[in-house]
């Protein structure tokens, strides 16, 4: 799947998660709770970018380039790590390592962690929905920086101490992505590091006109559904 694909069913992900089934999907963090309508927006957006993590051990791809030579090198960096593309970074263990070094980091290393990661996640949302321009050029990656650090900024004010649901939106959108590029003919080795991959090849070929034209869109109206519904006071 594109970046895009991923970036929406990131988004409609949670939201879905987080109004059709909240109690059962989050009350594995601190007991029942409900997302607050602002939340649900941040969450969406967050998860969104995540949803574009696992793709971090491809350099030169959307998220290598969206924050210039920082992410190239830590992407080079990960794919070494991870054995290439679609490796590593594709499996179950990548989600659990994903949604528990989140955690660990809002528990102990406190708000400048959190900020953090929301800059790096709105960084990939934004270059995933073709919001700054495309290529490795200090414009592009300059735009995305700008963008993702006005967003944090405004964020700040609204986000809470510490936002339980932060770890559960990073490991939501990195399953999420894992889950799309299944349905593509490569798979993924969900149980890396063995080598066995699931395919379910529904989705031919990857930027096909279906997934392009008819997916994505789909998608992102069901998660602006489901935000103005749950979201947007009456």
């Amino acid at each position: 799947m594109l970046g895009h694909s991923h970036a929406t069913s990131g988004a409609l992900a949670f939201a879905t998660a987080a109004t059709v089934v909240p109690v059962p999907v989050m009350e594995f963090v601190n007991g029942p709770v409900d997302v607050s309508a602002l939340e649900l927006i941040l969450g969406a957006l967050i998860t969104a970018g995540a949803a574009l993590l696992p793709d971090i051990d491809h350099p030169g791809g959307t998220i290598g380039d969206s924050l210039g030579p920082v992410s190239n090198v830590v992407a080079k960096g990960v794919s070494t790590i991870a054995g290439g593309h679609r490796k590593g970074t594709h499996g179950l263990l990548f989600v659990l390592l994903a949604g528990w070094a989140t955690w660990a980091g809002v528990m102990y290393l406190g708000r400048y962690f959190t900020l953090g990661v929301i800059f790096v996640m709105l960084a990939f949302g934004f270059r995933a929905l073709h919001l700054t321009p495309k290529g490795d050029s200090f414009r592009a990656w300059g735009l995305c920086v700008l963008l993702a650090g006005g967003g944090t900024v405004l964020m700040d004010r609204w986000l809470p101490d510490s936002p339980y649901w932060l770890p559960f939106a990073i490991g939501l959108g990195s399953l999420i992505h894992i889950a799309g590029d299944c349905l593509t003919d490569r798979g993924c080795p969900l149980l890396w590091p063995l080598k066995p991959r699931l395919a379910v090849p529904i989705i031919s070929r990857t930027g096909n006109k279906v997934e392009t034209w008819v997916l994505t869109p789909a998608m992102g109206l069901v998660t602006i559904a489901l935000l103005y519904v749950y979201a947007v006071p009456r």
